[in-house]
């Protein structure tokens, strides 16, 4: 009898929720209070840093939150639920941790004109269409997909174009992946998103290149808007419902894309790209971000894991390109613009992506056993031309927790 063992993944299922007018001030309150917070503590942290040399950390600021609480000038903070204010400093402690470890940037001030959200750890729950939310109360919620695992936290957010959702976390025990299929490697790119192994091609979508001249239209007509206006909040939504349509095609683009690679493949090959770096070059930087290169890695990643698929990342320095994926010759003399090239030592003409891509392939099975390619029934992965790729649909609102 074959025995799978168990793993615990956290797994997040995103819904659309409609608050009335009232409900919607209540959500304000709790957006507000919860920027304060965030904003006041994260002044107070940088002050005290600046005369006593010593950090706060969470634990420090959820005890001075209490006390400032107590104060007459503060006693309004009350209005917001205790937990999300908490959580705000969690936050912040976080994005600390984050800088100083070299992850992210200096942590910023929150804006009432950004994304909204707050996390409630607790004390939430879900029957007949509705969904609790404390301090606001039953809101009206669509359920379009089933909740599988145990529920620890839901975080309520407003997008800038005023639309309400809910991000639950769950826990959920899934069957440990066997990992059968083929193997690719993947060189990802501007002209073409991505370049594989086996000679294919995945045609880069270019959401917002393809959108830009709407865009620049309605970003000119907002500037002409006088700031707090009834004219100039209608232009700014416009704005907002337009790049978040961008962003929602590309994420969908990208979910199909990784499913479908993870479920063909029990090895996939990467390049280690420092993202971060490209995108400083101004020439680039537009596309680079378009692309989402860095996104398309967090879902191939995560979503190996649950499915069975390994993935594997070549040194940030490995030469692709330059290498004869056939002898193995380092060719120093062809540039960025040499698309193609012959090689001196073998004589193999070379596509310089397909070529690339092979030897990121070969680069990640050193040290690896090399994956048995599971029978020949593998559907090709169809160009981009306009539409979605085929391959099962996958809601672009589930993420990795």
């Amino acid at each position: 009898m074959c025995y799978n063992p168990i793993m615990r993944i956290k797994k997040a299922y995103k819904f659309r929720i409609y608050p009335n007018k009232e409900q919607q001030s209540r959500l304000a309150v709790q957006f507000g209070h919860t920027r304060f917070v965030y904003n006041y503590f994260r002044h107070l942290r940088e002050q005290h840093y600046k005369t006593t040399g010593k950090g706060l950390n969470r634990y420090d600021t959820i005890k001075m939150l209490t006390g400032l609480k107590r104060l007459p000038a503060f006693n309004w903070i009350k209005e917001a639920d205790s937990q999300i204010l908490q959580q705000s400093l969690i936050d912040l402690d976080r994005a600390y941790i984050n800088f100083f470890a070299g992850r992210a940037e200096y942590p910023r001030y929150k804006c009432k004109r950004g994304k909204q959200a707050v996390r409630y750890p607790q004390r939430f729950w879900i029957e007949d269409g509705h969904v609790y939310i404390p301090k606001v109360g039953k809101v009206r919620v669509v359920i379009h997909r089933p909740i599988e695992g145990k529920m620890k936290n839901m975080t309520v957010s407003k997008t800038m174009s005023g639309k309400y959702f809910i991000s639950i976390q769950v826990e959920v025990d899934i069957p440990e992946p066997e990992y059968r299929g083929s193997e690719i490697g993947i060189d990802v790119g501007l002209a073409h998103f991505a370049t594989l192994s086996t000679g294919e091609r995945i045609d880069n979508p270019r959401y917002l290149n393809q959108a830009e001249r709407r865009s620049q239209r309605q970003q000119r007509k907002l500037s002409h808007k006088k700031k707090g206006s009834h004219g100039y909040e209608k232009a700014r939504l416009k704005v907002a419902r337009h790049h978040e349509k961008i962003a929602n095609q590309r994420l969908d683009f990208l979910h199909k894309l990784s499913r479908q690679l993870v479920d063909e493949n029990a090895f996939i090959g990467l390049e280690n790209l420092n993202i971060g770096g490209m995108v400083r070059d101004h020439n680039l930087a537009k596309s680079i971000s378009d692309a989402g290169w860095g996104e398309f890695i967090r879902q191939l990643i995560y979503k190996g894991q649950w499915y069975g698929c390994r993935i594997e990342k070549a040194d940030r320095f490995f030469a692709s390109s330059r290498i004869c994926s056939e002898c193995g010759f380092k060719n120093r003399d062809i540039d960025l613009s040499d698309r193609e090239w012959t090689c001196p030592e073998c004589g193999i003409h070379h596509d310089r992506d397909i070529n690339a891509a092979i030897n990121i392939l070969e680069e990640n099975r050193v040290g690896t056993t090399r994956i048995d390619a599971g029978g020949d029934n593998v559907r090709p992965i169809l160009h981009y031309v306009g539409r979605a790729v085929s391959g099962k649909p996958e809601d672009p609102q589930l993420a990795a927790g």
